[in-house]
């Protein structure tokens, strides 16, 4: 199954184009809803069985301490918030990880992808 993405306000215009462009399916809410809270954003990415795109580390919060259920996250710490760098980075993921994505917690920093299961109610 192909992954579907829902995307943060807080991401940039390029990581959503560059999303699209690889022909996953994705929603931004910047383009949907922009009164979203964090919990309402997470709910709906589990109800369409999405990956959440996040620059916010809240969720972290959400996911581990308050033990939200999610299938998957992808945070972005980039220093100096460098969108191009986001971008191939992204696409880095997708290409070399796409199957370790789902299930999830997975962090995007300057030089490496780190990966935190995510453990799921049965």
């Amino acid at each position: 199954m192909k992954l579907k993405f829902l995307a943060d306000v807080n991401v940039e215009k390029s990581v959503i184009d560059l999303v699209r462009e690889t022909e996953y399916d994705i929603i931004w809410i910047a383009e949907t809803n922009l009164a979203m809270r964090d919990n309402e954003i997470l709910d709906l990415a589990n109800k369409e069985d999405r990956i959440l795109i996040t620059n916010d580390k809240d969720f972290g919060e959400l996911v581990f301490w308050q033990k939200k259920v999610t299938i998957g996250i992808i945070l972005f710490r980039v220093k100096g918030q460098d969108t191009q760098k986001k971008c191939f980075l992204f696409r880095e993921l997708l290409r070399k990880f796409e199957d370790k994505i789902r299930n999830n917690f997975v962090i995007i920093s300057d030089n490496k992808f780190r990966f935190i299961p995510l453990k799921r109610e049965e």
